[in-house]
C-alpha cells in the first residue's frame, strides 16, 4: 500500500481529499501545519499532554499570528479521528515567518505580493515533501482544486474541473520534480459534488464556509498588519497622472495596482490605483482605461515543462482571480520572459505572479517586474 502524507487544513477540501485517498487505497497519513500560537491547543492530546508531533524545525514563539486557528486543527483531528488515518501536527512557525516577511517587504516596496503562492511553493511542496521523506511517504497530497496528469511521457498540471475553483494558477511555482509525487484529489470534481460527498462521508465539515482572508492578516486589514509589522513610516500622496496632488494617504502597503476601493477622496469619476513609488510613497490614481498594459516582464521563471527557448503563443493569467487571455510570451533565458498581451490587460501588478498556460496545461509562471 503506497503512502500518502495529505496536508489537512480542517476545511472541507482536504478533509475530502482525505476521504477520497482512502478510497483509492492509500495508507493516508494526516498533517496538519501549525503556523501560528493559536493551534497550540489543538496540538494536545484531550489529557492535556503534548500530541506526538513530527516537526521539521521549532518555530520561534515570540509573536502570535493567528493563523491555522485552533478551532481549524480541531476540525481536522475529527475528520482524521472520523476516518480513521494518524494524524500529526507539524510546527512551522520559524518557516512561515519567511512567509510573512516576505508580505511585509513586497508591500512597503510599493508592489503586491502573493503569500499562498509562497506557501504552496517553500512550505506546502517544500517542506511537507521532507516529512514525506522522513516518513517513507510517496506522494504528498492536498486539498487544491487542479489536477495532474499524464502527459508527453510526465506529469502536467491542469486546471481542475471546476472553473470557479480552480487553484492551478496558486501551484505554478513549485518545483517541476515534484509534480510526479503530488496527489490533487479533488481536482475532477464540482465543489458541490465535494460537499455532497463529505456529507455522505460523515465529515462534520460538509458545510464549513471556505476561508476568504490572508490567513496570518486576521483583521483583514493588511495595511496595518503591515505598518505593525514593518515598523516603517511610508505616509505620502495621492497624485494625478499630471502630477496634481489631490490628497494624503497613511501608507503604500495599503494599496496595490487596480484598486479602486479605499481611495478615500472622491473626484466625481471611479479613480483606481495606477502606479505606486516606493521611493516618493506617492500613489497615482487615474480612470480605468489608464490601467491597461500592452505588456509585460517576469523574472525568477519556474518552468513546469522544458524551459521554452523560442517565442510562442499562449495564454497568460495575471493574477488568481483573473481570466488567462491570449499571448505572446518570449523567453529571455531561462529564469526571464516577456509577455505581449493579443489586446491590453488590466491591472498588472508588480510583484504578482504571471502564469502561462497552454490551453489548461500550465506552461510555468514568473514574477511580474
Amino acid at each position: 500500500m503506497q503512502r500518502v502524507v495529505l496536508a489537512m487544513s480542517g476545511g472541507v477540501d482536504s478533509s475530502a481529499a482525505a476521504h477520497l485517498l482512502l478510497e483509492q487505497g492509500f495508507d493516508v497519513v494526516g498533517v496538519f501545519m501549525r503556523h501560528g500560537e493559536e493551534s497550540a491547543a489543538a496540538c494536545k492530546l484531550d489529557d492535556g499532554s503534548p500530541n506526538p508531533l513530527l516537526p521539521i524545525l521549532q518555530g520561534r514563539t515570540d509573536h502570535k499570528q493567528g493563523c491555522c486557528s485552533a478551532s481549524d486543527a480541531m476540525d481536522a483531528r475529527r475528520v482524521a479521528d472520523k476516518l480513521g488515518i494518524p494524524f500529526f501536527a507539524l510546527d512551522l512557525q520559524s518557516d512561515f515567518s519567511r512567509i510573512v516577511d516576505y508580505f511585509v517587504d513586497e508591500y512597503t516596496q510599493g508592489r503586491t505580493p502573493n503569500p499562498c503562492v509562497q506557501c504552496n511553493n517553500w512550505i506546502k511542496f517544500g517542506r511537507l515533501f521532507d516529512y514525506a521523506d522522513s516518513v517513507d511517504a510517496e506522494f504528498v497530497a492536498t486539498g487544491h482544486y487542479a489536477q495532474i496528469v499524464q502527459r508527453d511521457g510526465g506529469a502536467a498540471l491542469l486546471r481542475g474541473v471546476d472553473p470557479g475553483k480552480d487553484q492551478s494558477y496558486a501551484l505554478a511555482g513549485i518545483d517541476r520534480r515534484a509534480l510526479s509525487r503530488m496527489l490533487l484529489p479533488v481536482g475532477k470534481f464540482l465543489k458541490p459534488d465535494i460537499r455532497v460527498l463529505a456529507g455522505q462521508a460523515g465529515l462534520r465539515v460538509a458545510d464549513k464556509r471556505d476561508s476568504q482572508e490572508i490567513c496570518f492578516v486576521t483583521s483583514g486589514h493588511h495595511g496595518e498588519f503591515v505598518r505593525a509589522r514593518s515598523g516603517a513610516t511610508t505616509a505620502g500622496n495621492f497624485v494625478l497622472q499630471s502630477g496634481e496632488v489631490v490628497g494624503t494617504h497613511a501608507g503604500i502597503e495599503a494599496f496595490t495596482i487596480g484598486q479602486r476601493k479605499g481611495l478615500g477622496i472622491a473626484l466625481g469619476q471611479p479613480h483606481f490605483v495606477l502606479r505606486i513609488d516606493p521611493h516618493t510613497f506617492d500613489v497615482v490614481r487615474g480612470p480605468k482605461e489608464a490601467l491597461e498594459r500592452p505588456s509585460l516582464n517576469a523574472t525568477d521563471a519556474n518552468w513546469l515543462v522544458p524551459p521554452p527557448a523560442l517565442p510562442f503563443d499562449g495564454l497568460a493569467q495575471i493574477r488568481y482571480n483573473s481570466s488567462a487571455v491570449a499571448a505572446r510570451i518570449t523567453p529571455i533565458d531561462d529564469r526571464n520572459f516577456s509577455v505581449d498581451f493579443t489586446e491590453p490587460a488590466s491591472g498588472v501588478a508588480p510583484g504578482q505572479l504571471c502564469v502561462v498556460y497552454d490551453q489548461d496545461r500550465v506552461l510555468g509562471g514568473g514574477w511580474i517586474s
